[in-house]
């Protein structure tokens, strides 16, 4: 019979509520009996639809609810039945109910779709989604997708200046085959690190990795921590490792377990011990570090700023200008506007002549009142960090050279003449005077004192490698343009030798920067003095590097950790005919033989009751 809540007619004018299931009537039954439909039922002067004792009922299968209100009226009562209604098929799964159907409130129905939608559709959906980004291979090729794309930016150069792909990378001799400046530029290879794509491919394996931890890790996690103590020794005697042991005592294996390392349960005859169940947490870990190492690297992307500057040697820089905003939550350092002055720049040679080290002394100012803040003597790896900015050791080039210029008539009292032969074209050739000419010493303060602007000659014409070059007009201010364009050239390719030329072409020779031996060519006596050189710093910050640091160490700890086996053993003892005897059932995740051995040599200890 189907109940029907009514509550008695109250005196106040309120209207109230009262629900209640009713049992399921089915359509075409009489009122009252039990089965599915949508019920009317109605007092006096309330709707109602029956046919000859029967009831109408919506589309067969619809699932009811009661609602009994009731009215400050002796002559009104209002009994009503709203449904959900299941999908065709009898499988119990509802689908969307229509707000604008007939048969009930459209309030009623509304909030029916609502949580159609929040409580069954979107979870099923979103358990849908994560089941496939947590598939394997789908983590494996992303995460050989972010591999390619970072080897990319190790071999192509990263924030460089568009002209320098231009120089390096040209269309006529692309490296590979297919990269030249157009591809770069147009790709974002000059930046890959903060593209767009990148990014993107960091935010999939970021979740690829969370889905895996959700939907596979956690439960993993939670059935192994959720430890029970089993009671039947057929389940016990279907493990991988499983013993019957007459005449033995769940007490004594405890005891011989717990020697070894387990955590050991006991209640009653029951027991129950594992070890190593931290193995089963530390995949958990391993996900963490690597969410928080690309995190990091997100971060680093998206509000970190970096840029190059090449500075002379006692010149300086403002921080800020060395920096350019190229992500778009990038901060403005605190720093930004206080100063670098390079003191100084040195190169330290090996025996071949090849550059070993360089090294630049730097001193970082404050802006406000000019104190110096920090100085320190920078290098390859070994860079000046402040205010969040880190200067590192780059590069370098020549920037000037300092030359003193006499004509050859010029003459003093201790002048002496001196006859030396050529020494070659090289620039790294000893220092050597003109063939035939003759080379006086020319007296400190005597002469005029240049500084020459070297320029950077690396792939123009036919030089080759690294090389710069400066010019000395002999005459200026001709007016014959020929005349003009006539003087000396000289070039250097590091700061121990530099090579001079004659107006026409010809070698005139060698000379140490600093060696004060003079050379004649064209006419004048020349002594190269010195050569100033030009640091290379690139500039960056890192917000999100101490998170990548953190997720590096979380990953390798957890990585050794993972390698724990978790390993489980249950005994039950009973009582047989002849005794008592020991039902013993274990299991391990990894390491299967040693665990097998270990159980072995276990069990081979424990001693038999007679």
């Amino acid at each position: 019979a189907m109940a029907l809540a009514i509550s008695p007619l109250a005196a106040s004018p309120r209207w109230t509520r009262a629900e209640t299931p009713v049992a399921r009537a089915r359509c075409g039954d009489s009122a009252g009996t039990s089965g599915r439909g949508f019920i009317g039922a109605t007092a006096s002067g309330c709707r109602g639809d029956t046919v000859e004792g029967k009831m109408t009922c919506l589309p067969l299968g619809l699932a009811t609810t009661l609602t009994t209100m009731r009215r400050s009226s002796a002559t009104s009562r209002l009994v009503s039945v709203h449904a959900n209604a299941p999908r065709p098929g009898g499988n119990g799964e509802t689908r969307a109910p229509d707000p604008g159907a007939p048969g009930g409130p459209e309030k009623d129905e509304g909030e029916a779709f609502r949580r159609w939608l929040l409580d069954k559709e979107l979870p099923k959906s979103g358990k849908t989604i994560a089941r496939s980004l947590s598939s394997l291979p789908l983590a494996i090729g992303e995460f050989l997708v972010i591999a390619g794309f970072s080897a990319l930016g190790t071999v192509i150069e990263q924030n460089k200046g568009a002209a320098w792909y231009v120089q390096n990378y040209p269309v006529d001799e692309p490296a590979f085959g297919f990269i030249d400046y157009p591809f770069i530029l147009n790709f974002g290879l000059d930046h890959i690190y903060t593209e767009w794509y990148f990014l993107a491919l960091l935010g999939a394996l970021a979740a690829s990795l969370t889905a895996c931890t959700f939907t596979r890790q956690l439960p993993v996690w939670r059935v192994s921590a959720d430890w029970k103590f089993l009671d039947r020794p057929a389940t016990l005697l279907k493990m991988e490792e499983s013993e019957t042991l007459p005449r033995a005592r769940s007490s004594d294996l405890a005891s011989l377990l717990a020697r070894r390392g387990y955590q050991v349960f006991v209640k009653g005859k029951k027991m129950y011990a594992f070890k190593g169940l931290i193995g089963r947490l530390a995949p958990i870990g391993v996900h963490a570090g690597l969410l928080l190492t690309l995190g990091g690297a997100a971060y680093s992307g998206l509000g970190g700023l970096g840029g190059s500057v090449m500075v002379p040697e006692g010149t300086e820089f403002q921080i800020g200008a060395g920096l350019r905003r190229g992500a778009p939550f990038a901060p403005t350092p605190a720093v930004a506007k206080d100063i670098v002055r390079v003191n100084d720049f040195t190169i330290e040679y090996l025996p071949n002549g090849q550059v070993s080290q360089f090294f630049s002394d730097l001193s970082v100012v404050d802006s406000k009142n000019g104190r110096e803040i920090q100085r320190k003597t920078i290098s390859v790896n070994v860079p000046l960090r402040e205010g969040g900015v880190t200067m590192y050791q780059t590069d370098w080039e020549i920037a000037s050279m300092q030359v003193r210029v006499a004509e050859v008539g010029f003459k003093t009292e201790d002048a002496a003449a001196t006859s030396q032969g050529d020494s070659g074209p090289a620039p790294e050739a000893e220092d050597s005077a003109t063939s035939g000419s003759a080379s006086v010493e020319l007296p400190e303060g005597a002469g005029e004192s240049l500084s020459l602007p070297m320029a950077n000659l690396e792939g123009k014409g036919n030089f080759q490698g690294r090389i710069w070059g400066t010019f000395l007009p002999l005459n200026p201010d001709s007016s014959d343009p020929v005349e003009a364009k006539r003087g000396v050239t000289l070039l250097a390719r590091d700061f121990q030798s530099v090579a001079i030329y004659a107006s026409d072409g010809s070698f005139a020779g060698v000379r140490r920067p600093g060696s004060g031996r003079p050379i004649e060519v064209d006419g004048l006596r020349l002594v190269v003095e010195d050569m100033k050189g030009s640091t290379g710093l690139e500039l960056k910050t890192d917000p999100g590097v101490p998170w990548v640091y953190a997720g590096f160490a979380g990953l390798m700890v957890t990585s050794f950790l993972s390698l724990l086996s978790h390993s489980q053993v249950w005994a039950v003892q009973s009582e047989g005919g002849g005794g008592t005897v020991l039902h013993v059932g274990g299991r391990s995740n990894r390491a299967k033989e040693e665990f097998k051995s270990e159980l072995d040599d276990v069990l081979n200890q424990l001693p038999e009751y007679v």
